[in-house]
């Protein structure tokens, strides 16, 4: 019999035990849940035997499948507290520094996080003793996974080790700009900006900028955007003139790079481009690049670019904003405006609005209007809608009067037009151009409009109208929905074309949604009641139909000596279908 000494002593290698034997099961997903679960198994070990058992066994053990290293490396990031704290923080690089070599790029990723998280709990002497050493292990490595890594760790550690060490980070770092493996460079491109702005003034400008000109002139266009990526970064942290000297020069280059993507970056940074590199160098250089991206050859670059025109605006010198505006990026969004692709219109579309308030009225009037409605009147439906979901805007410039004589009678031509699909979609926009106009704009310019679409011949225009109608009862309140939808509604009950008579009911069934109960009872269940005796079986069965999906807002004695007389008696009628939903409606509603 053992002593009870060694019972203990089993019972407290029972975790690591029961680790070991789910770590080597067959089952992924049986390996996954015990790496999930090892914040409870370090803490039954105890900090020390955590140090000493638990991370030596893993170390030894990352030869596993991508998802469970990555549930690995995701909790070692969180160990700090089961290994002791800083003081011993330490003991997690290892395994860190495995999982940081693997193939799979999201296990290193995840690895190269969690070892920047832990970075920040070394003490100094730690981070020099351990932390500094793996870097370069890294950095040097024989495999281009293990330098891929590397390149997120320099920012890290950089600004808080002794001058010889930066001096040595500095030198790895430049080797690895060189690196003969385009993924390595194109990783440390990716990490230009992240170093430049820890390193010391005197070391950028000496030693990381020559570096971003090589990476921005890569034979590897993956590299050169990257390069870019990091351009702002460095002109932010420049003199204006230093900005001039050393970073113009690449930046115009991959203005015109000869490939897209680059030129794509340089649009897609293009606001913080130009914040970092202030007014003047925005006046001679930014604004004639500007003006390149938005002709571009290329649809995407332009899209890019017009995506960033009014922020660009925006952030001009204001002492000749308007002239720059006016003179040198207008004419290009002329262009614009009619583009053959529909990604180039559309993004100009959600930003061009927003040229209004910077040109004030009178230009608006006289140079943008003319560009909205140009694309209001675009057959692709998301320019349009762009458009007039930013309406808003100009509204605020020029006036609601101003814009109803204008944009107004574009949409009116739309809604109005032949082709039912271009109807439908002004429709759509409708409940959002009504809360940015205002219910007494609404009333006045586009009630009629609106309630048009409820007698369209066309049955998609007459239910999106319906739809759209519980929209603006939502928007405006029942004080509206009493006042104007409401009694519209009622008057279709009468109309000569069963279908229309169709309509009102199909609008009943959503209006009671958002009006509740009393004014349904009020307003619109005695027309459905007077539908009952329609001549046509089609609207007699929706009569039942209607009923049915009304019946559970009312109270019991209102469904008993109300509702179900009018259900008995479509019960009886001569129609079979009639018959079929009146009963069915009885029974949904508990009255058969």
């Amino acid at each position: 019999m053992a002593a009870p000494g060694d019972a203990s002593s089993d019972d407290s290698l029972y975790p690591i035990a029961v680790l070991i034997d789910e770590l080597r099961n067959e089952d992924v997903q049986l390996r996954l849940n015990s790496i999930k679960k090892l914040s409870t198994i370090a803490l039954a070990l105890g900090v020390e035997r955590t140090r000493k058992e638990l991370i030596p066994f893993l170390t030894d053990t990352i030869y596993d499948e991508d998802e469970v290293l990555l549930a690995l490396a995701e909790q070692l990031g969180l160990f700090t507290p089961l290994v002791g704290g800083s003081e011993f923080v330490h003991s997690l690089l290892p395994p860190l520094e495995s999982l940081a070599t693997v193939e799979e790029t999201v296990v290193r990723d995840k690895a190269v996080d969690s070892l920047r998280t832990i970075a920040a709990q070394h003490s100094v002497s730690d981070l020099e003793a351990h932390f500094v050493p793996l870097l370069k292990r890294l950095a040097t490595g024989d495999w281009f996974t293990s330098r891929m890594s590397a390149c997120g760790l320099f920012s890290v550690c950089y600004p808080r080790v002794s001058s010889a060490l930066k001096a040595e980070l500095r030198q790895n770092f430049r080797n690895l700009c060189g690196d003969d493996t385009p993924m390595v460079r194109r990783a440390v491109a990716g990490k230009l900006g992240e170093f430049a702005k820890v390193i010391e003034i005197d070391n950028l400008k000496t030693d990381l900028i020559p570096l971003f000109t090589a990476l921005a002139a890569d034979e590897q266009d993956s590299v050169r955007l990257l390069a870019m990526e990091a351009c702002g970064s460095i002109a932010s942290l420049l003199a204006a003139d230093d900005t001039e000297q050393l970073v113009m020069p690449t930046l115009r280059e991959a203005a015109n790079d000869k490939s897209w993507r680059v030129r794509y970056m340089v649009a897609d940074k293009f606001t913080e481009l130009q914040k970092a590199v202030g007014p003047e160098i925005t006046k001679n250089d930014l604004v004639p690049a500007f003006q390149n991206l938005l002709k571009d050859c290329e649809a995407e670059v332009r899209a890019a670019a017009a995506q960033k025109v009014k922020d660009f605006c925006q952030n001009l010198p204001a002492d000749n904003r308007e002239q720059v505006i006016m003179t040198g990026i207008l004419p290009c969004l002329k262009e614009l405006v009619s583009d053959s692709n529909t990604h180039v219109k559309s993004a100009l579309a959600s930003v061009i609005m927003g040229l209004s308030p910077v040109l004030g009225k009178d230009n608006t009037i006289e140079h943008l209007l003319p560009l909205f409605l140009t694309q209001l009147k675009d057959e692709c439906p998301e320019v349009r809608l762009n458009i007039i979901s930013n309406l808003d805007c100009v509204n605020e410039v020029i006036g609601v009067k101003q814009l109803s004589q204008s944009i107004l009678p574009a949409i009116v031509e739309l809604a109005e037009d032949t082709k039912w699909r271009v109807r439908l979609a002004i429709i759509e926009y409708m409940p959002l151009l009504a809360g940015q106009l205002g219910v007494e704009f609404f009333d006045e310019k586009l009630n009629a409009l609106f309630m048009a679409w409820l007698l369209d011949h066309v049955y998609a225009i007459r239910e999106a109208a319906t739809q759209n109608l519980k929209k603006l009862v939502e928007k405006f309140g029942l004080d509206w929905a009493q006042a104007t939808a409401i009694p519209k509604v009622i008057q279709m009950s009468r109309d000569q074309n069963y279908l229309h008579r169709l309509t009102c009911l199909f609008s009943i069934n959503l209006l009671a949604e958002v009006c509740g109960a009393e004014v349904t009872v009020r307003l619109m269940i005695p027309t459905v009641f007077g539908m009952a005796g329609d001549a046509v079986a089609n609207v007699r069965f929706n009569v039942a139909k209607t009923l049915q999906k009304l019946g559970p807002m009312l109270d019991q004695s209102y469904l008993q000596s109300n509702v179900k007389p009018c259900l008995l008696k479509l019960k009886g009628d001569t129609d079979i279908d009639v018959q079929y939903y009146a009963v069915e409606a009885l029974d949904v509603l508990k009255m058969a």
